[in-house]
C-alpha cells in the first residue's frame, strides 16, 4: 500500500467547512419560510400552506441528515488525522475511505433536497399560472 500523509484527509476540512455552512444557511432560511407560513396558516387555514408545511417538514429532515452525515464524515477524518499521526497506515486509508464515502452519502442527500425544492417552487409556478389564467379569462 503506498504512504498516505496527514495532510490527504486535510484536505477535505475546507470542503466539509464550506458544505456544513451552506447546509446551515439552507436550514436557517427553511426555518424562517416555516414560520411565516405557520402564521399564514393560522390567518388563513388554507390547506394549500398545510401541503406547503409537510414539504417543508420533509427538507428539514433531509438536511439534518446532510449535516449529521457530513459532521461524521469531518469526524472520520480526524479520526483518519490521527490514525496516520499514530503510524497506522491502514486504519488511516480506511477511516479516510469512510470519510469519503460519507462525504458522497451526504452530497446524495443534498441532492435530493434540491430535486423536492425545485419541485415545491414548480408547483407554486403553476398555481400561480392558474390563478392568473382564471383571472384574465384563458
Amino acid at each position: 500500500m503506498e504512504e498516505m500523509s496527514l495532510t490527504t484527509p486535510a484536505l477535505l476540512f475546507p470542503t466539509v467547512s464550506l458544505l456544513m455552512l451552506a447546509y446551515t444557511n439552507r436550514f436557517l432560511t427553511l426555518a424562517t419560510i416555516i414560520r411565516n407560513l405557520n402564521d399564514r396558516y393560522h390567518e388563513s387555514r388554507d390547506d394549500n400552506l398545510l401541503a406547503q408545511i409537510d414539504n417543508l417538514r420533509y427538507r428539514v429532515y433531509l438536511i439534518r441528515n446532510m449535516q449529521i452525515v457530513g459532521v461524521l464524515s469531518l469526524l472520520m477524518c480526524v479520526v483518519s488525522m490521527f490514525a496516520l499521526f499514530a503510524g497506522w497506515l491502514d486504519g488511516g486509508v480506511w477511516s479516510f475511505g469512510i470519510a469519503l464515502i460519507l462525504m458522497i452519502v451526504s452530497l446524495g442527500i443534498s441532492l435530493r433536497e434540491l430535486q423536492i425544492s425545485v419541485g415545491a417552487l414548480d408547483l407554486l409556478l403553476t398555481n400561480l399560472e392558474e390563478h392568473e389564467d382564471k383571472k384574465f379569462g384563458l
